[in-house]
C-alpha cells in the first residue's frame, strides 16, 4: 500500500450572504432572485482566479474531481450541480464531479471526501464547494416538491419510529431542558456572534476572501458585494441588542427558549475551497494556508439529533493526537445555540472563549445549509493565517443525528 500523501489547502472564499425571501428584488433578500448553479459557478472561477494571480503556471487540468455540498438538490440545484457548475465555471472537462447531501454537514463532507481521496492518491487538486438557495428551496423542499407534484411519495410510517421526522427547532429545545440552559444564556451567546461577526466585517476580515457576484434578473443587473445579514447594534450596544433579543418569541415550543436571535439564519449564499497534495502545492510553489490533519464522522441520537459533533470531534482530535487545549480555532456551526452550548460543556471550553467562532457563525452570517462547511471551513483557515494559530477543529452537527469534524494545522 502506498504511503498516505498530505493534503493541503490552497485558498478559499466565500460569496455575500443574502437574506433568505422570494420576493421581488427590493423586498427579498439581496441573492433571492440569483441562480444556485450561476452563483456556485462564480466562486469557483474566483477561486481559481485567485490561485492563478498566485501561480501563472497553474493548470486546470491537474483539477481530478469537483466535489459539491447541497442539500435540496431539486430545482437549478439537482441534476449534480457539481458538474453544472464546474463546467460553466471553464473548469477543464476531464476533471469529474459530484454532488454530497448529508444535511447540514454536506459542505465539509465534500471538503473531507476529496481530502481522503486526494491522500490515497487518486489525484493532485480537488476543487470543493457548498451552495444552497433557500430563498428557493427550503429544508425538506425535495419530499414536498415531489408530494406537490403528485409523484408516487410513500414515506414511511417507520420515521418517527426511527427518530426521523422530529424538527431541529424541537430537538434545539429538547437540549436545553435537559441541560438546564436558560434564555439569557442562549441569547447571550446568540448576541456574542453577532458582534464578532460585524467586528470582523469592520476589520476587513471578510473583504480578503468574498467574491463579488453579479447577476441580472428581469433586465436589471445586480452587483452583490457585501453580507446583508449583520446587524451592527451587537457591535455598537450589547447590552441593548439583548434587550431586543429577549423580546423575540419563541417559534418552536410555546414558552421555549429557542427563538431567531439564538438560531441560524436562514439564508443563500455559496463556498469554494482548492485542496491539493502537498506535493503538488510544493512543485507549483503554491504556500498554502493549512494542511489537513484529521477527520472524523459520527452518529448519535437522532432526538434530539443535534450532538454528534462531540464524538466526531473526539475521534478527530485523538487521530490527530491532540486535545481540545491544543486549538487555537475552535469552529463549531451555529445551527442553534443551544448544541453550540453543550459542544463547549462537554469538549471541555467556554462557550464564549475568544477561540469560538472568532470571526462570527450561523446565528450572525447564517446557515445556506450545503455551503455551510465549506464558508466556515474558509472562515477558519484564514482566521489562523491571519493570527498565526497553528491547530483549527471545525465541526457540525447534521439531521438524522451525525456530526463530522476536522482538525487542521497551519503550514
Amino acid at each position: 500500500m502506498s504511503k498516505r500523501r498530505e493534503v493541503v489547502v490552497i485558498d478559499a472564499v466565500r460569496s455575500p450572504i443574502g437574506k433568505s425571501g422570494r420576493k421581488g428584488m427590493e423586498k427579498g433578500g439581496q441573492l433571492c432572485q440569483a441562480s444556485a448553479q450561476e452563483l456556485l459557478a462564480a466562486m469557483m472561477r474566483g477561486l481559481l482566479d485567485r490561485v492563478h494571480a498566485r501561480c501563472p503556471k497553474f493548470d486546470e487540468a491537474v483539477i481530478e474531481d469537483v466535489v459539491v455540498g447541497c442539500l435540496s438538490q431539486i430545482g437549478e440545484q439537482g441534476g449534480n450541480i457539481a458538474r453544472i457548475a464546474s463546467l460553466m465555471a471553464g473548469i477543464p472537462k476531464t476533471a469529474a464531479a459530484y454532488t454530497v447531501n448529508q444535511y447540514c454537514n454536506a459542505g465539509l463532507r465534500a471538503i473531507n471526501s476529496a481530502a481522503h481521496q486526494l491522500m490515497i492518491g487518486d489525484g493532485d487538486a480537488c476543487v470543493c464547494a457548498g451552495v444552497e438557495i433557500m430563498s428557493h428551496y427550503g429544508m425538506g423542499s425535495d419530499i414536498q416538491v415531489a408530494v406537490e407534484a403528485n409523484y408516487p411519495v410513500r414515506l414511511s410510517p417507520r420515521l418517527l419510529e426511527v427518530g426521523m421526522g422530529v424538527p431541529q427547532g424541537l430537538c434545539a429545545e429538547m437540549i436545553s431542558e435537559q441541560n438546564g440552559h436558560t434564555r439569557e444564556l442562549l441569547d447571550r451567546a446568540g448576541a456574542l456572534s453577532m458582534r464578532k461577526a460585524v467586528e470582523a466585517e469592520r476589520k476587513g476580515w471578510y473583504a480578503d476572501h468574498v467574491v463579488p457576484f453579479t447577476f441580472t434578473w428581469e433586465g436589471r443587473e445586480y452587483r452583490v458585494e457585501k453580507d446583508e445579514t449583520l446587524r451592527p447594534k451587537a457591535a455598537d450596544d450589547f447590552e441593548g441588542y439583548l434587550a431586543d433579543l429577549a423580546k423575540l418569541k419563541p417559534p418552536f415550543k410555546p414558552g421555549g427558549m429557542v427563538t431567531a436571535g439564538n438560531s441560524s439564519q436562514i439564508v443563500d449564499g455559496a463556498a469554494a475551497v482548492l485542496l491539493m497534495t502537498a506535493e503538488k502545492a510544493e512543485e507549483l510553489e503554491l504556500e498554502p494556508l493549512v494542511r489537513i490533519v484529521a477527520t472524523a464522522s459520527a452518529g448519535g441520537d437522532p432526538v434530539p439529533m443535534l450532538l454528534a459533533p462531540i464524538p466526531a470531534s473526539e475521534k478527530a482530535l485523538k487521530r490527530a493526537g491532540r486535545t481540545i487545549d491544543d486549538m487555537d480555532v475552535i469552529e463549531p456551526n451555529e445551527a442553534f445555540m443551544s448544541p453550540l452550548i453543550e459542544f463547549a460543556r462537554r469538549l471541555g471550553y467556554a462557550y464564549d472563549d475568544p477561540r469560538v467562532n472568532p470571526t462570527g457563525g450561523a446565528v450572525a452570517l447564517g446557515h445556506p445549509i450545503g455551503a455551510s462547511g465549506v464558508l466556515y471551513f474558509g472562515e477558519m483557515v484564514h482566521h489562523l493565517k491571519r493570527t498565526k494559530g497553528r491547530f483549527g477543529l471545525q465541526m457540525l452537527c447534521g439531521g438524522g443525528g451525525i456530526g463530522i469534524a476536522t482538525v487542521v494545522e497551519r503550514v
